[in-house]
């Protein structure tokens, strides 16, 4: 059964910074790509940063010089490092697999880690 646990969020002031995690298990992570997603209320889960299996990124254009992605296969984790924090980013956070972005997201979403940027 695969299963992603996201972990990290919190409360954080605007221009503060956090570091999210994703744990998976039961895939062999090191073969997928993984990208962090994020549902902000009323709206609909968009992908903000993708790692492939070869290292590539990518980030949405509302997040790109801000928050950084990477992983450790060793560990099957992703980490989304996220700086200069706007409320706009007040969402909850999610992590999936892919093959290919145009396939999208291959598995069950796990519960997500609540971020708020508030004053």
């Amino acid at each position: 059964q695969v299963q992603f646990v996201e972990s990290g969020g919190g409360l954080v002031q605007p221009g503060g910074s956090l570091r999210l995690s994703c744990r998976a298990s039961g895939i062999i992570f090191s073969i997928y790509a993984i990208g962090w997603y994020r549902q902000a209320p009323g709206k609909q889960r968009e992908l903000v940063a993708r790692m492939s299996s070869g290292g590539s990124t990518m980030y949405a254009d509302s997040v790109k010089g801000r928050f950084t992605i990477s992983r450790d296969n060793a560990q099957n984790t992703v980490y989304l490092q996220m700086n200069s924090l706007k409320p706009e980013d007040t969402a909850v956070y999610y992590c999936n697999a892919d093959r290919t972005v145009a396939r999208g997201p291959l598995y069950s979403w796990g519960q997500g880690t609540q971020v708020t940027v508030s004053s």
